[in-house]
């Protein structure tokens, strides 16, 4: 290349004398032809080839021009090819080298337009001097002129071909790139802790600058394709590399499966709102830095490609698995939570993902969203039916509070709560502005009365499926104790004292009811005015008889709450243990000297109130229903 260029500025330079030469002949022809005795017989073509040949000079004159123009131009290029092949090199002087390459498109480019300029007076020269009228011209003249168009075009691609693989500009390129994948990748380091307050280290600002200026230069020549793939792989290997901190094996968990395992979604939306705030936002930054000065457009290609390999795809699609899973009502806390951490990184979303190039991202986005409170409102409105549909379920065996009872009331709770209750709110103003429906205030806790009807309509059902009665009132004390209880919870506050208040009576109603038919029948048999010995001892049979009986019925059953078990086992006390301590001082004294009556004595006082007490304990490891 460079004996090529050497040989085409000395063929310039030979031909730059030879013209000159040629114009002092082209003149003194002119003058021996002006003088010539054809100028009579020829004068008119004697005075064309007199203008003629002025034209030559003239247009050797202005080819001269463009001949120095395009050496001093060409000079200027060897050395700033020497300054970047030999002088200077990115990694020590960035700025130098970037400015020297500037300075070489812009001269080749120079170059380029002199040549032309060139091409089009020597053309002109050749045009002239290949005229007819002075055909007499020496060869030579000609030969050069042919020459130096040939050397001329060679010069005017000198630019392009500096841009093809292996040329100057091309080379310059290469290195500038190199440079770019150096300086990325030496201050490229992963976050070591995604959940700690540390986060990722800034890059710093110089580095930045250098980025800026080599994407500036390359980007000016058509040369950012591979400079963005660099970024996108440098930096979306990094934002792996981060993520690898966190767990994420749950997210191959199978739709199936999704409901016979612990709730992964606490996980899930600390792990979403970690990877958005702490990594696909500080890269976005950064991409935005980087890329700043050639448009949005570039940077938003990058960004969005790093930004899937940061696994948020993988995070948004758990949710979608989480709505495709199977109906139930934790479902809807787990579609509430979803929609809570969703609509908290809102805002981010929006900033981060609304340009074209994240359509995707963006999409999923939305696929998710529609899921969510189309699923989440589907499920709120059917919770009375299901409650409805559990009626024909049989009660729990010991009188306790069923499960379902607890579950609902328990599930009213956190929906009523601040943790829910918002974002059901929203889910249903949402679904219901996409169905062009009006939202009424109030239709949550509307929804909440009638899950609750349902619940009472279903304890009485289920209260008169007992055979024993007493085990019936035992049933609904337990149950109209626990709604009660509700008092200072969300759900009591939304029912109402009213409702508390009647709840209370019902359990005390109950109450009083199993105590009167339950235990009072054993009363009667120790209360005798005048009786012999031998009905005493045949009356105390009868009773610890009946009394086991009922023990033996009973001690299964259950009441749940710890205060109205105390209260119902100490009015037990008070009615039987005193009844029964009296009737065993005057069995005591009746029978003092008869040694066999006194095998009949299966309690003492203590033991029978210890028996007592002892009743409607909850059974540890027992599936109540």
């Amino acid at each position: 290349m460079a004996d090529i260029e050497m040989e085409c500025m000395q063929n310039v330079e030979s031909f730059r004398n030879c013209l000159k030469t040629s114009l002092q002949k082209a003149s003194a022809i002119a003058c021996a032809l002006h003088e010539s005795e054809l100028e009579t017989a020829f004068g008119n073509i004697i005075s064309m080839q007199k203008c003629s040949f002025v034209n030559v000079g003239d247009h050797i004159d202005s080819a001269l021009c463009c001949a120095s123009a395009v050496l001093r131009v060409f000079e200027a290029v060897r050395q700033l090819e020497n300054s970047l092949l030999h002088d200077i090199d990115p990694s020590s002087d960035l700025f130098t080298y970037v400015s020297d390459t500037k300075k070489l498109e812009e001269a080749l480019k120079f170059l380029t337009n002199n040549c032309r300029l060139a091409v089009e007076w020597f053309k002109d020269i050749l045009l002239l001097l290949q005229d007819k009228a002075i055909t007499n011209v020496n060869e030579n003249y000609l030969l050069n002129v042919k020459k130096c168009l040939r050397i001329l075009h060679e010069l005017e691609v000198m630019e392009e071909g500096s841009r093809l693989n292996g040329g100057l500009l091309c080379r310059a390129f290469d290195k500038l790139e190199i440079e770019f994948h150096g300086l990325l990748a030496a201050n490229t380091m992963p976050c070591l802790s995604l959940a700690s307050s540390v986060g990722h280290q800034p890059f710093p600002d110089s580095v930045v600058v250098k980025l800026q200026t080599i994407v500036e230069r390359l980007n000016a020549n058509d040369r950012l394709d591979k400079c963005k793939s660099m970024y996108v792989e440098v930096r979306g290997t990094n934002a792996q590399t981060s993520i690898k901190t966190l767990d994420f094996s749950y997210l191959e968990i199978l739709i199936a499966e999704l409901d016979n395992i612990p709730s992964y979604i606490d996980q899930w939306g600390l792990h979403l709102e970690l990877v958005v705030k702490n990594v696909v936002k500080f890269e976005y930054k950064l991409c935005s830095k980087v890329f700043e000065k050639i448009g949005k457009e570039e940077c938003i290609e990058c960004f969005a490609k790093i930004a899937i390999e940061s696994g948020i795809l993988s995070l948004l699609q758990f949710g979608r698995n989480v709505c495709n899973s199977k109906n139930n009502p934790n479902k809807l806390l787990k579609l509430l939570h979803i929609f809570k951490v969703l609509n908290a990184l809102r805002l981010n979303f929006n900033q981060l993902f609304s340009a074209k190039a994240c359509e995707e991202i963006r999409t999923v986005t939305k696929d998710l969203i529609k899921e969510v409170v189309n699923g989440a409102s589907e499920l709120f409105w059917q919770l009375a039916a299901q409650v409805k549909s559990l009626r024909p379920n049989s009660p729990p065996t010991d009188g306790s509070v069923p499960s379902v009872v607890s579950f609902v009331t328990e599930y009213c709770n956190q929906l009523l709560g601040d943790a829910y209750r918002p974002h059901l709110t929203q889910v249903l103003e949402i679904h219901h502005s996409w169905r062009n429906q009006v939202y009424e205030e109030g239709i949550v806790f509307t929804q909440v009365y009638n899950i609750m009807k349902e619940i009472a309509i279903n304890l009485d059902a289920w209260s008169k499926s007992y055979a024993d009665i007493n085990l019936s009132y035992i049933f609904m004390m337990n149950n109209h104790c626990h709604f009660s209880n509700l008092r200072g919870t969300v759900l009591g506050d939304v029912m109402g004292d009213s409702w508390l208040g009647a709840h209370e009576q019902y359990k005390d109603y109950y109450a009083a009811l199993y105590l009167k038919n339950s235990w009072e029948n054993l009363l009667p048999i120790l209360i005798v005015k005048k009786v012999t010995n031998k009905d005493l001892v045949h009356r105390l049979k009868a009773f610890n008889l009946a009394f086991d009986e009922r023990y033996k019925k009973e001690s299964n059953w259950v009441i749940t709450d710890e205060i109205l078990r105390q209260n119902i086992c100490k009015h037990l006390v008070e009615g039987i243990v005193q009844t029964y301590k009296a009737y065993m001082k005057n069995y005591s004294l009746s029978i003092e000297n008869d040694a066999r009556a006194t095998k009949h004595i299966k309690y003492s006082v203590q033991s029978l109130e210890g028996v007592i007490s002892s009743l409607f304990q909850p059974k540890l490891n027992k599936c109540v229903k």
